[in-house]
Formats: C-alpha cells, sequence, structure tokens
C-alpha cells in the first residue's frame, strides 16, 4: 500500500468514527422521553439556589440541600399540624397548676380574668374544666341538671361528646361512662357509654349565669359534679374542686422549639394507633417515634428551632390576616372572619380537610363542639373575630375606636365582646378585671334607636364610660363577638354588624 492510499484510509476512518462510535452509543431500544421527565445537570430553584446533578444523580451538596429543606418543612408541617394534640396537652398539664388531678373538677367559679393564660376565654361566664383519663380503666362522669354547656375533646381535639344543654341529655344531667380504645369488659347499666380512642380526655362546661346570680349557677358543679373509675362504681368518692379563679397558670402550648417536646409527649403517652397514620408518619420522621427517645443531633435541634419559628410565623399569618375569603362573613363588606366559617366542626368542606382553618382555629381558640362550629337557631353560640379595623389595618391599643351593632341584635340569650392579647391570644392585661363586657352588665346601654355601640380604647371616652373596654399602648389585640342563642337574622346575614371604626 502506497503512501498516499494510507492516507486516504487514514482519512476516511476519521470521518467514520463518530458516527461508527455514535452508532455504537445508540441504545436499540428507546423510548420518546418527555422533555418534562428529565432532569438538567443544573436546575435554578428560589428557595434552594442550584441544584447540581450527574445524568439525574444529586450531587452531595444538592443532596444536604434537599434533606435540610425536607426535614425543616416536616418540623413546620409537625408543628401546624401537631397543635390540635399539643393544645389538649398544654390545657391537661396547667391544670395540674392549679392544684388538680385527672378526674378533678377546674372551676373559675368568680370568674375567668388575665392571670390565667387560655385561649380566648369569656370571663362574663363561669367554667370548668376536668381531665377524663381511661388509660387504666373507664372513667365515670356524673353531671349535674341545669344551665350547663360544654363538651368533651379527645387528646387529638376531636370531639367526642357534648354535656349540658346541647347534650344528649338535654340538660337534664346524667351518668356517663367513659370508655378507651383497650377496654373489653362489659358496661353496667344505665350508663349513656362515650367511646374514645385516646387517653386523655378534656371536658368544658360553662354555667349560665341567670339573674345575675353566680354563686347559684355554679352550685351544681360544686356539690354534684364528679369523676371516678368503674372499679369505684358501688362506693363512689365525692367529687374534687380546684377553685381556680385568679390562679397564674398557663394552658397555651409553647411557640418555641420546646413545643415538639410537648408534641413527643403526647406521642408516648398515647395508643399507637391514636391518629392518623400519616400524621404518625410526619412526627416520626422528625424523630417523634412512639417507644423511641426523642433526642435530636446537633443538626437536626438546629432545623427544630427554624422549623417552630417559621411555623409560628406561619399560624400568625393564616390566624391574623386569612387568604382566603371563605372564611370571611361578610366578604368586601366587613373584616369580620372565622375559622368555623364553613359549619364543620371537623374542618371539612366536600371531602376536603381545610387545613388552614384548622391551623387558624387551633392557634386561636379552644374548645371544639358541633354546638359551637354550626348553631342552630336559638341554641348554642356564634363567633365572629375582629383583627382588623374598617380599613384593614391591625387594631392598635393605642387608639381608640367604636363598634356600632344594629337593632335588634340577634341573640336570644345575651352577647359579648372580648378582648385578647395579639401575642397570647388570651384576655389582654389591663386594669379592667373582665377584658370585655356583654348585654347583661347593667353599664351597657343602648343607643336611642336600639343599636349598640361599644368603644375600645386606652381610656373611656367621655359620656360612653359604661360601653367601653379597655386597650393598652403598645400592644395588640383582637375582639371575639360572640352572639349566645344566635336568631335567624344572623344566620341569612340579614344582620351585619359594624366594622372597628378609627375614632381620630
Amino acid at each position: 500500500m502506497n503512501q498516499k492510499t494510507c492516507a486516504l484510509l487514514a482519512a476516511f476512518t476519521i470521518i467514520l468514527m463518530p458516527a461508527i462510535t455514535q452508532a455504537a452509543d445508540s441504545p436499540k431500544y428507546k423510548a420518546d422521553v418527555p422533555q418534562g421527565l428529565m432532569t438538567p445537570d443544573k436546575v435554578q430553584t428560589e428557595f434552594l439556589g442550584e441544584l447540581e446533578f450527574f445524568d439525574g444523580m444529586p450531587s452531595d451538596a444538592t443532596v444536604k440541600k434537599t434533606m435540610d429543606f425536607i426535614d425543616l418543612s416536616r418540623a413546620v408541617d409537625a408543628f401546624l399540624n401537631g397543635m390540635p394534640a399539643t393544645s389538649i396537652y398544654a390545657m391537661l398539664e396547667g391544670m395540674k397548676q392549679a392544684g388538680a388531678e385527672p378526674g378533678d373538677l377546674v372551676l373559675w367559679e368568680n370568674l375567668y380574668d388575665a392571670r390565667s393564660l387560655l385561649l380566648t376565654p369569656q370571663t362574663t361566664t363561669p367554667y370548668g374544666f376536668a381531665e377524663i383519663n381511661v388509660k387504666a380503666e373507664p372513667a365515670i362522669v356524673e353531671v349535674p341538671a341545669g344551665a350547663l354547656v360544654g363538651a368533651v375533646d379527645n387528646a387529638f381535639f376531636r370531639h367526642v361528646t357534648d354535656l349540658g344543654v346541647t347534650g344528649p341529655n338535654h340538660g337534664k344531667g346524667g351518668k356517663y361512662l367513659f370508655v378507651g380504645p383497650d377496654y373489653k369488659g362489659e358496661a353496667p347499666d344505665g350508663y349513656r357509654v362515650i367511646r374514645t380512642p385516646t387517653y386523655r380526655n378534656w371536658m368544658f362546661l360553662r354555667a349560665i349565669v341567670k339573674d345575675g346570680d353566680l354563686e347559684a349557677s355554679t352550685e351544681g358543679l360544686k356539690t354534684q359534679f364528679r369523676i371516678y373509675p368503674l372499679s369505684q362504681l358501688e362506693n363512689p368518692p365525692k367529687g374534687k374542686v380546684a377553685l381556680a379563679s385568679g390562679a397564674k397558670i398557663n394552658t397555651i402550648h409553647a411557640n418555641d422549639v420546646s413545643y415538639y417536646d410537648e408534641l413527643n409527649a403526647v406521642v408516648q403517652y398515647e395508643p399507637a394507633d391514636a391518629f392518623n397514620p400519616e400524621l404518625v408518619g410526619l412526627f416520626a420522621s422528625i424523630g417523634i417515634k412512639k417507644g423511641k427517645a426523642f433526642a435530636p443531633d446537633e443538626r437536626m435541634q438546629k432545623i427544630l428551632i427554624d422549623g417552630a419559628a417559621i411555623a409560628n410565623a406561619t399560624a400568625r399569618s393564616i390566624t391574623f390576616r386569612p387568604r382566603t375569603s371563605s372564611v370571611y362573613f361578610y366578604p368586601g363588606e366587613r373584616q369580620w372572619y372565622s375559622p368555623f366559617a364553613g359549619g364543620s366542626a371537623e374542618f371539612m368542606n366536600n371531602g376536603e380537610l381545610v387545613l388552614d382553618d384548622r391551623i387558624m382555629f387551633h392557634y386561636y381558640a379552644t374548645g371544639i363542639t358541633p354546638a359551637m362550629a354550626k348553631p342552630v337557631v336559638g341554641t348554642g353560640s356564634a363567633y365572629e373575630l375582629g383583627v382588623h379595623d374598617s380599613q384593614g389595618r391591625y387594631l392598635d391599643g393605642g387608639k381608640t375606636y367604636k363598634v356600632t351593632l344594629p337593632s335588634p341584635i340577634p341573640a336570644k340569650d345575651f352577647w359579648s365582646f372580648m378582648v385578647y392579647d395579639g401575642q397570647t391570644r388570651s384576655v389582654l392585661e389591663t386594669d379592667q378585671k373582665t377584658g370585655g363586657l356583654d348585654s347583661n352588665n347593667p353599664s351597657v346601654t343602648a343607643n336611642d334607636d336600639g343599636s349598640f355601640t361599644m368603644w375600645f380604647g386606652p381610656k373611656a371616652p367621655r359620656g360612653h364610660e359604661g360601653n367601653w373596654i379597655q386597650t393598652m399602648h403598645g400592644k395588640s389585640y383582637n375582639v371575639l363577638l360572640r352572639l349566645y342563642g344566635p336568631l335567624q337574622p344572623w344566620f341569612d346575614k340579614s344582620w351585619i354588624p359594624g366594622d372597628f371604626e378609627l375614632v381620630e
């Protein structure tokens, strides 16, 4: 082969090599892969920055970023979706600070005030709380007849039963047997059997005061109410009452990283299958798993600190700046809203669990019962939350506002305004013990046309002292308007309360 021929052959080989190599590397069996299925080698994101891959395999840096992100997002979700459990836990633990044990009645016999920390209490009617614990055995609860309203919620704040006038005995009193998930025995005759999937349960009762007789309204609770184990059926003990008026106790869950310790305490105490498996899996993904020590390492501890901070900010955003019109009673007309605007005590809407509504309720309030979420005309209670003035601005404790309720106010029993601290969601600390006013108060007077104008500010406006509720300079606050025994004009929205109007 001469030199010229060798040169031509070499050139031809060079020309063919890419084609031959390409043919050799091309799979015989190929799919039409959509572009959206592929992962580029570099992906730019707003939250995590650049993510790097080798043919779909994440780099070490990308693995770290994404694992930190998923752990953080799950920590936030665990906080937001675990609030029903931690809220009940904090309530039950806080009752111990009043000297109560499970089965004892904690009674605010001389009404509630800002010295006790509790989510959105009503200070113009007496409250009674108790823990019904069925871990060891069923518990018997004897409820006196009379003007009482209340319910029992389980350890995940799900409604178990109503008590009092909205309960199955319609205010006639009665004996209930609360049975836990593990009990296999028989129930004695003559008791209304109530089954609960959790060991710890919270009972709340509100005594309705008639003719201003506070002592008479709580007499039945003091002398006839009692909770005791089934094993003491033949020789029941006397009821124990822990008087809590004026007590400095806290019943509100934490907003910092210690929140996760509260959640862990619930998971460790309750049955493994007490909660939704997906929720249990969420808790386990951040280290909260039944039967295991909750011991986050240094990396996870930092993530949990951030998780609590972000979740707290998120809960406050959802609660105090709702982004969905469905929670507003009068969209585009008034600022009043409620997480119960949909009328479901389970926050359900056509098969959807409305997550933001549940978060809003449990961050802001306490006490789940259908009678509160979806009252019937003339019974139960209706709630409207005011956080903003007529221009959509947060209420400022250093300024003066007025709110007018048109006549006639559709409340068969009475109506009230309560003022709550923007920080604690409990009663705003002021020089007024009540932290609010209701229509039973003799100082509250109507306008000439039968409407009522209420005033909110740091100082009483001249001539309106009886209709004034005090606020504080430098403090945010929010207000609950309650209608007890709401009437049809509230339901059909032919009656609309006025907004908070800034008084210049």
